[in-house]
C-alpha cells in the first residue's frame, strides 16, 4: 500500500521555525520527484517547493525562497521541509506528493498555524 505521511506541523509564533517530514512507503521513493504544496483556509492549493529524485535540484515558490529548505533522505524514504521566519500567511495544511510519469501520490497533510 502506498503511503505518504506528513508530520511536524503545529502552532508556532510569527518568526518561528518548523521542520515538516514526509515519510514514504509502498513505492520506490528514490525514483520519484517530490513536492510540498499547501492549502490555506478557504483557498486553493499552492505549490511550495520541489526536489528531484537525487536531491540535486530543488525549487521554491517565491513566497518561500530564502525562508525554507527542502531536502530528502532516500535511504530513509523521507523528505523534509525546514521553514524559518514563519508568517501568519504561511498558515495552511501542508501536503507532500510524489510524482513519476503517470504515477502521483499524495499524503493527508499536516496543519501549520502561525499565530501569536
Amino acid at each position: 500500500e502506498v503511503q505518504l505521511v506528513e508530520s511536524g506541523g503545529g502552532l508556532v509564533q510569527p518568526g518561528g521555525s518548523l521542520r515538516l517530514s514526509c515519510a514514504a512507503s509502498g513505492f520506490t521513493f528514490s525514483n520519484y520527484d517530490m513536492r510540498w504544496v499547501r492549502q490555506a483556509p478557504g483557498k486553493g492549493l499552492d505549490w511550495v517547493s520541489a526536489i528531484k529524485t537525487d536531491g540535486g535540484s530543488t525549487y521554491y515558490a517565491d513566497s518561500m525562497k530564502g525562508r525554507s529548505t527542502i531536502s530528502r533522505d532516500n535511504a530513509k524514504n523521507t523528505m523534509f521541509l525546514q521553514m524559518n521566519d514563519l508568517r501568519p500567511d504561511d498558515t495552511a495544511v501542508y501536503y507532500c506528493s510524489a510524482h513519476s510519469g503517470p504515477y502521483n501520490y499524495w499524503g493527508q497533510g499536516t496543519r501549520v498555524t502561525v499565530s501569536s
